[in-house]
């Protein structure tokens, strides 16, 4: 299986220049796949600033027209001032057209991107197997999907307004030599200072910024963890560690952020001054030169506005080059999760017939692979990384399964019995292709589960796990759970589960709400529900992991019972502790340390397999086991 790389993100310690070319190329793919919104921003934008650049225009023709004539006559022109207002008016009105298609595009622009990135995480996830799942937090998956893409197209909503803005620079700047050369120069040399500035900015925000990120996530692994865990805490009374615990990383959160403030505090009031500077130094300027008569009050107020006007359609670039290295560690950290390949294999073969499915486990070996482990979190930003750990290793010292070879006949009800670790949850994974083998084969009807197309193995198999898991909704719903099937054929499944009765008597029947993870109904309750959740399907191969544990012993018998009944509709493999329940099967598959110890039925088994004899004798001791178990040295 390939194995899927790290989602640590390197803090980003290259200067601002390769911050900026990837923040670019990032902004490229946003163009790409939203032209139509894209073009409606800048088309918005431009008219925005064509109508900020005319206004400065008019302004100074009506304060040469208009005011200053009045002054000297001490009359206003009525005719002049009403022509004055209305194309002020009509200005004013083409301007706050462009304002509203800008932001209608880009906004929409942003939040298509976030849409489509969050689904293409989200099927990405879907599509890599249990296994890489296993080495990533929860909270890491959730900030990759949730803030790790809003970070990476933070930049979106101002681009629109910033390059319309490009566009009104360059009438700007035309108005500008047009009008006075000199006053041109003198405003120009603000661009390069701009440039200075965002350069100095980027090296100093980016690698704070990636703390940042990654911080996140472990925030948001911390408090998934907790409230998972959430009667664990409260039967241990943990609330306050937990609570130290959730505080400690929201500090280093909150620490982090505010180092990334200071930063960003420092900048933002220096790109608004900048504008502002410009203004000071053209009217310093100007006014010696009306003072010369090179130059017309009008011109000097038509120049002096325009700066005005544009301290704020400067500050859009500023708010694109200020959250380029933002955008650039969520890209990166979104990258990773698309470009993981630990996603499985298929191939284009169906299984034939609708029977019982014949089960060949053949040379099967397995070992987890190590997690992923998070960054320290007193690493400081900027500052070498932690060795990686190799992720294609075991975590332990053996596999969690070594060679395991067998077979069941279609229709047989096989028990997979062993101690606790000795391989039976993750043989039950691999039955039912939740992760792949490292070496072996599992065949269903002679067929590989690798070789299979999608979707083939979980029609044909089914997996009802120890720990069952119900949705918020109702008893019909988590049964069906989207599949088409009507009430009669969901009572079927609920009757064969044992769970009709309980069921029958809910306040709303079929229609009760379950709640959050089924915390309306007990354990046992949830178990036979998924247990019917998996009938329903009707599947060849039914695989229980210890799936009725939290029965009792009498209605785990009526379940079990009624399945070996009908084993003619699947093949059974189950897991099981009780020796009632084995006893039910036709065979006995028993491990050992990931390893097939013994096969047969439970009395050749209990005769020839010590292991197997104390195991179950330890459960269920009688007088006739007390030789095997004393052979067996249990106790030693």
């Amino acid at each position: 299986m390939a194995v899927a790389r790290e989602l640590e993100t390197t803090p980003l310690s290259a200067g601002s220049p390769a911050v900026i070319r990837k923040g670019l190329s990032i902004i490229g793919v946003a163009i790409r796949e939203e032209p139509r919104s894209f073009a409606a921003a800048v088309a918005g934008s431009a008219l925005f600033g064509l109508m900020t650049v005319a206004s400065s225009v008019v302004l100074g023709e009506v304060t040469d027209r208009v005011l200053l004539p009045s002054f000297r006559t001490g009359r206003v022109a009525a005719a002049g001032l009403t022509f004055a207002v209305m194309v002020l008016g009509v200005v004013g009105l083409a301007r706050a057209v462009g304002m509203y298609v800008r932001r209608l595009g880009g906004g929409v622009m942003a939040f298509r991107l976030q849409a489509a990135y969050r689904r293409r995480v989200t099927r990405q996830y879907l599509r890599l197997p249990l296994a890489w799942h296993q080495r990533h937090s929860t909270g890491l998956l959730l900030s990759n999907a949730n803030a790790d893409v809003e970070a990476m197209w933070a930049p979106i909503l101002p681009l629109g307004f910033a390059v319309g803005v490009v566009v009104m620079l360059f009438v700007a700047l035309a108005v500008l030599v047009a009008t006075d050369p000199l006053l041109a120069a003198v405003g120009c040399v603000v661009f390069p200072v701009f440039g200075v500035v965002n350069v100095a900015y980027g090296r100093r925000i980016s690698p704070l910024l990636s703390r940042a990120q990654q911080l996140r996530a472990e925030v948001s692994g911390v408090a998934h963890e907790s409230f998972d865990g959430a009667l664990v805490v409260k039967t241990m009374g943990r609330e306050a560690e937990e609570t130290a615990r959730f505080a400690a990383k929201a500090g280093e959160l909150r620490d982090a952020m505010v180092r990334a403030g200071r930063v960003r505090g420092l900048f933002d009031p220096v790109m608004d001054a900048l504008p502002n500077l410009g203004v000071l130094a053209v009217l310093l300027v100007g006014t010696a030169r009306i003072s010369a008569g090179a130059l017309d009050v009008g011109d000097l107020v038509r120049v002096a506005y325009l700066f005005t006007l544009m301290a704020f359609p400067l500050r859009a670039i500023g708010w694109v080059f200020g959250e380029l290295p933002r955008s650039v560690v969520g890209h990166g950290r979104v990258d990773q999760v698309l470009r993981a390949r630990g996603e499985q294999q298929y191939g284009s073969a169906v299984l034939p017939g609708d029977g019982p499915a014949s089960l060949t486990v053949d040379a099967v070996s397995y070992s987890y692979p190590r997690p992923v482990a998070a960054r320290p979190s007193a690493a400081r930003p900027g500052a070498a990384e932690p060795a990686r750990p190799a992720l294609d290793r075991p975590a332990l010292d053996r596999p969690a399964l070594d060679g395991v070879s067998f077979d069941v006949p279609a229709g047989r009800v096989v028990a997979l019995a062993g101690r606790t670790g000795s391989g039976k949850s993750t043989l039950a994974g691999l039955l039912a292709r939740l992760y792949d083998p490292d070496s072996g084969t599992v065949r269903i009807d002679g067929a590989d589960l690798r070789e299979l197309r999608p979707g083939e193995v979980t029609t044909a198999a089914s997996l009802v796990a120890q720990q069952a898991f119900l949705f918020d909704d109702t008893v019909r719903a988590n049964v069906a759970l989207g599949l088409a099937v009507d009430d009669a054929e969901v009572w079927e499944a609920l009757a064969r589960a044992q769970a009709d009765r309980f069921v029958a008597a809910l306040p709303a029947g079929l229609d009760t709400q379950v709640g959050e993870r089924g915390t309306t109904l007990s354990g046992g309750q949830r178990q036979r529900i998924a247990l019917a959740r998996a009938l329903v399907r009707r599947p060849r191969l039914l695989v229980l992991d210890d799936a009725t544990s939290s029965v009792d012993p009498r209605v785990e018998q009526a379940i079990l019972a009624g399945l070996r009944e009908r084993a003619g509709a699947s093949t059974v493999v189950v897991i099981a502790h009780r020796r009632a329940t084995i006893e039910l099967a036709d065979d006995v598959v028993y491990l050992e340390r990931g390893r097939v110890a013994g096969r047969g039925s439970h009395r050749e088994l209990m005769a020839t397999s010590a292991g197997y004899a104390a195991l179950l004798s330890a459960y269920h001791p009688v007088a006739g086991d007390a030789g095997i178990v004393q052979d067996a040295g249990v106790g030693r």
